[in-house]
């Protein structure tokens, strides 16, 4: 056969990710702040489109809907939406259909955060008389800790000592710890290391107390010397606090040289004071609480879920000022840029409106599928995936997985993100359908706060009274869910309420 070129004529069909797609991809895993932020970039990019602030005449807005679920009635996903716009089309796995909303509420939640240092009860006072510290004073300033130590350095200290204090406050963290290296600092200022440990040593006794340590045996040391109850025994009770964590009170007697009455004096003590003393003054850059995306209320036997607008500008395309430009005399390159602003913008708010409307329906179907949670709390949480929700609502696992991620929704029970409500599954015992391990963990949790101290359970108790209640869980699974919830074992709990028990 002879060689030779030729021409061969084939055809193939295969996925093309255009940049648009691209984008209204990347949209689905925003937050509502993200999105904003986004828009914010492309109404500087794009001289075609406004804000509704900036509504102009004969603009096409980008609007924000709501879906209302009853979930008692036995209608499927997508007859819950009612009908919409048909004659859009449908690039991504989106159903157009919903109601009309306008939202303008926000929810905010705070969440306490318990640091186990091994100090069970450990407050937040900053003084030996247990009272609170005045976080109204630092509120109303809004003052960073980095301000508040350099305003006292500034008073009480000059010239090169000043300088020393100022770099050993830049090292100091939000909690008030002292993370530098005295001897690195020493070198990297030329300062004799004798001038840098004395200037620590002023810095430490600033407000509040037991800032710029560098333990937290330091810490509750300077707080100690500060409500001039630093004697010998308390020194040696803040040098052997792993003690104190295990329960081990007759050792603690024993270095102390106290007896029972002194040493739960000592305790209570140490339990005024604060082991965090930087987290009562603000960070310098405002932490933004979290904001949630979905909200979901009752109504009527069911749910009603819908878009925090609140957060979402209102996107318009301003076509008197495209007819405007486009009427002029231009080259052949401007036309074909103003012609791109406008596919730019309409493809944007096209874009939008699928993520909104893709939301909607992945949220009304968590809603649906975990409706024992939001009616009864965490106990009647179900198992789920990504890929049942997926299943349900026909859509891809990924868009599901796009959509859940960075996204809150607030409801009558709190702030939670969506992810939260996919959990893996303990089989019950009677072969009934499986539970949430978040349940499990609830169910664990409940029962242990209720034990007496003489009757602390353990592992092996939780089973049987877990098995009872029709939980199917092997030992080691409830000793890693206590553990997961910074929850000791029945030797540690028993030790904590003795201490409990004595310091009272």
């Amino acid at each position: 056969m002879a060689l030779g070129p030729r021409l061969d004529l084939r055809q193939s069909q295969s996925l093309v990710m255009t940049p648009q797609l691209q984008q209204a991809i990347r949209l689905l895993a925003l937050s509502n702040l993200e999105i904003e932020s986004f828009i914010a970039e492309e109404l500087e990019k794009n001289p075609l489109l406004d804000s509704a602030g900036e509504e102009a005449p004969n603009g096409e807005a980008a609007d924000v809907e709501i879906v209302a679920v009853e979930t008692e009635e036995p209608e499927t996903v997508d007859s819950l939406v009612q009908s919409g716009d048909a004659e859009r089309d449908a690039p991504l796995d989106v159903d157009y259909n919903s109601e009309d909303f306008h939202q303008d509420s926000a929810a905010d939640s705070m969440r306490g955060l318990d640091g186990g240092l091994g100090l069970e009860g450990l407050g937040a006072g900053g003084s030996a008389s247990g009272e609170g510290p005045d976080y109204d004073s630092f509120a109303s300033a809004d003052i960073s800790l980095h301000e508040h130590l350099l305003a006292q350095a500034g008073s009480s200290l000059a010239d090169h000592d000043l300088i020393i204090a100022g770099q050993i406050i830049e090292q100091i963290d939000e909690t008030g710890y002292f993370l530098g290296n005295l001897l690195d600092l020493a070198q990297r200022l030329g300062a004799p290391l004798a001038d840098v440990e004395r200037v620590l040593g002023v810095v430490q006794t600033f407000d509040p107390a037991g800032v710029g340590a560098r333990s937290l045996s330091e810490c509750l040391a300077l707080q100690a010397k500060e409500a001039d109850r630093h004697d010998p025994a308390m020194a040696r009770l803040i040098d052997n606090l792993d003690y104190l964590a295990k329960g081990n009170l007759a050792a603690l007697k024993r270095i102390c040289g106290v007896d029972d009455e002194d040493l739960a004096d000592m305790i209570r003590e140490l339990r005024a004071y604060d082991p965090k003393p930087g987290c009562r003054f603000g960070q310098g850059e405002r932490i933004d609480a979290i904001v949630p995306d979905v909200f979901v209320g009752r109504r009527g036997s069911g749910w009603a879920i819908e878009l925090n607008s609140a957060t979402l500008p209102k996107l318009l395309v301003n076509r008197s000022y495209y007819a405007e430009l486009s009427g002029g005399a231009q080259d052949r390159q401007s036309k074909a840029w103003l012609s791109e602003c406008l596919a730019s913008a309409n493809w944007l708010l096209k874009a939008l409106d699928q993520r909104a409307r893709t939301i909607i329906k992945v949220s009304t179907e968590i809603v649906k599928q975990q409706d024992g949670f939001f009616r009864h709390g965490v106990a009647h949480l179900r198992p789920l995936t990504l890929r049942a929700i997926a299943d349900a609502i026909g859509m891809h696992e990924s868009t599901v997985s796009r959509v859940t991620s960075n996204k809150y929704l607030s409801c009558d029970r709190g702030l939670f993100e969506l992810k939260y409500f996919f959990t893996s599954g303990i089989q019950s015992a009677d072969g009934g359908d499986a539970v949430s391990a978040e349940a499990v963990k609830s169910h664990i949790k409940t029962l242990i706060a209720a034990e007496e101290t003489g009757a602390i359970l353990s592992d092996d108790q939780l089973v049987d009274l877990l098995r009872a209640k029709g939980f199917d869980i092997a030992r080691r699974t409830v000793a890693k869910y206590r553990e997961s919830m910074g929850i000791g074992s029945s030797v540690q709990r028993r030790r904590q309420k003795a201490i409990g028990s004595r310091a009272a």
